[in-house]
């Protein structure tokens, strides 16, 4: 093993790797589905239609770049913050094997139709329990690490490690309870307003434990990395994520007002959901407040644009979301455009963001180079950034004026626009959805060309970087 002080890092470099990989599937699939949506003559079916490529993108772009990415910075920062090499360096080496073969398998079964039909929990059941197999080897190798620390004090990231390997473990557990019927069709053991209860709460906590606790645990261990200067209030990020971390559990229903769920279930996410703002601001204060006498480095430090710009896309996320909770504003945009472009400012924004500026810090540590090229790590930030906002702003604007024309009435009452009109008022969003698509793809590929160039043919580093 390539090491440092002990640590397992050739498999760190594994899950860097295949997880930049899956993150390149997963956006020229999402720009292929973008652009069917604008021309339709684009799906080919059976296998090349939108039904069919939708959750691959998903599926590739949560748990392949997302989860893969996590699973490296896990592995690495749990290491370094505890001063003790990983449990079982063999143990992790068979989960990066099986993390390929779970998402490679994902991707054929959903391209060929095998599909649950659930949101973020469309894997048949043996697909499913490998996941089930691979969340427990990663669970397993992170607790036992944090157990034999040598280092006594548990940093925030340690915090929020914890909570994603249990919540994700209790989540997916629980929604995927199915009844098989053959190798490759299942029923979900739930019924009627019951399953659907209780797939928003896993899908609401799946972006809770998936997209919120990990991107979190990275931000506030590279951020001080990056800066050079230490977290504004370690204390502020203990007490915000006891909080995020109760109320967030309670928030699943707000996808499911107005139907045939109780009223005090809807109204009970509701109210978490607004109160969700709180413990979520308190991040993003300890990063701005982190940067008192700093925010220089926004020029200098091309690490810290990405980082802040992230947790402010975070910020922004946990405005958007309390909002949609509300009933009346559900009820006007629900089932609209403005939901994908609040999803994807969180995915491509906060997520990837943050997820860019990890890899960059790290790969050259591991790789005892420099970074190849940060002009044109800027680029990518630049690129990526105008892709993001182009795709998200467009799609808010087409979502309002979607939910405008559906809502509108004649003096009758009867609808004043028909479906197919509201519909074809959309089609110069789509195009614009899909050509910020182009560009946030371009600024992926200058990304992967300079972590590439950085691997294979950087400076070597003038003096041992700390990790």
């Amino acid at each position: 093993m390539n090491q440092q002080d002990g640590y397992a890092d050739d498999i760190v470099k594994g899950f860097i790797i295949w997880s930049m990989v899956w993150g390149l599937v997963a956006v020229l699939v999402g720009v292929f589905i973008s652009f069917q949506i604008a021309f339709p003559q684009l799906n080919f079916p059976p296998y090349l239609t939108y039904g069919r490529l939708r959750p691959i993108h998903t599926n590739a772009g949560i748990f392949g770049w997302g989860i893969g990415s996590f699973m490296a910075f896990f592995i690495y920062i749990t290491q370094r913050l505890t001063r003790t090499s990983l449990w079982s360096p063999a143990l992790a080496k068979a989960q990066l094997w099986l993390f390929n073969v779970v998402i490679a398998l994902a991707a054929v079964t959903l391209a060929m139709g095998m599909n649950r039909s659930k949101e973020y929990a469309e894997l048949e059941w043996p697909v499913a329990s490998l996941v089930v197999v691979l969340w427990v080897i990663f669970a397993v190798n992170i607790v036992m690490t944090i157990v034999k620390r040598r280092e006594e004090q548990m940093y925030i990231s340690l915090w929020y490690i914890l909570a994603t390997l249990v919540g994700v473990a209790v989540l997916y557990l629980v929604n995927n309870a199915s009844i098989p019927v053959s190798l490759t069709k299942s029923y979900s053991a739930y019924a009627g307003a019951n399953d659907a209860n209780v797939q928003w709460w896993y899908g609401h906590n799946a972006v809770a434990m998936v997209l919120t606790t990990p991107p979190l645990a990275i931000f506030y261990y590279f951020l001080p990395k990056a800066t050079g200067v230490p977290i504004y209030s370690h204390r502020m990020g203990v007490v915000a994520f006891w909080s995020l971390i109760f109320m967030y559990l309670w928030t699943g229903a707000h996808h499911l007002l107005w139907a045939p769920v109780p009223d005090w279930v809807q109204t009970l996410a509701m109210g978490f959901s607004v109160m969700l703002i709180a413990p979520s601001w308190a991040a993003v204060f300890n990063g701005y407040f982190s940067m008192n006498g700093q925010w220089h480095q926004m020029r200098e430090n091309y690490l810290v644009k990405f980082l802040i710009f992230g947790i402010t896309f975070y910020g922004m996320q946990t405005l958007q979301g309390p909002s949609q909770s509300i009933r009346t504003f559900s009820a006007f945009i629900h089932f609209t455009d403005w939901v994908p472009g609040h999803v994807h400012m969180g995915t491509l924004g906060w997520v990837s963001l943050v997820l860019f500026a990890a890899i960059y810090y790290t790969v050259p540590r591991l790789y005892h180079t420099e970074v190849y090229s940060i002009p044109m790590a800027n680029m990518h930030f630049w690129l990526v950034l105008t892709g993001q906002l182009i795709f998200s702003i467009t799609m808010w604007i087409a979502g309002v004026q979607q939910a405008a024309m559906l809502n509108a009435t004649n003096p009758d009452g009867s609808l004043h626009y028909s479906f197919i009109e509201t519909m074809a008022e959309l089609y110069p969003y789509w195009y614009m959805r899909a050509a910020g698509g182009v560009i946030y793809l371009a600024g992926l590929l200058l990304f992967l060309y300079n972590i590439y160039k950085t691997i294979t043919s950087g400076k070597p580093q003038a003096a041992v970087q700390p990790a």
